[in-house]
């Protein structure tokens, strides 16, 4: 007789993003631009569960946590990257995030109200890329045996084109 197994769900270390602390700007100086959130690329099959942790950002008020969540993705067509669910956790937003289009890089927006009465708004890039092993084509052109030759995109360059 088979018993059906407990799962204990623990994010990956390797898709979370933490939002660091704010770092006050001197008078007379001029803050640049940090460079953009970014998650690792997903294949376009993959469903994974993403993290966004604003913890530092509020270490100042140990007792605030996430309250209100929005997510927002860009470009949202037919076929895009799309949100399957999502919750918190403290101060950590959990999104599970499928599909999307092959070699398109997609802008996920998450707006979070926290307990305290904060807000913060930040945009992380998700790049969709086919990582996946796809079968040969026969007519493929191959550089070593069993390798397809292929495009920028990662398209397999076929006999004839």
């Amino acid at each position: 007789m088979s018993t059906p197994a407990t799962h204990l769900w623990k994010p990956s270390s390797a898709r979370v993003v933490v939002l660091d602390s704010f770092v006050p700007v001197p008078r007379g100086t001029t803050a640049i631009a940090a460079a953009p959130l970014n998650w690792a690329a997903k294949d376009p099959a993959d469903i994974l569960d993403y993290e966004f942790d604003i913890g530092p950002a509020v270490t100042s008020d140990g007792g605030d946590s996430i309250l209100t969540l929005d997510v927002s993705i860009s470009p949202s067509n037919p076929g895009d990257l799309r949100l399957m669910n999502s919750g918190v956790d403290g101060t950590r937003a959990i999104l599970w995030l499928a599909a999307g289009q092959s070699s398109t890089t997609y802008t996920v927006t998450i707006s979070i109200g926290t307990a305290g009465g904060r807000s913060v708004q930040r945009s992380v890039l998700l790049p969709v890329l086919p990582l996946s092993i796809q079968p040969i084509s026969a007519d493929a052109l191959q550089v070593v045996a069993g390798v397809a030759l292929t495009d920028q995109n990662g398209n397999p360059i076929l006999v004839g084109s």
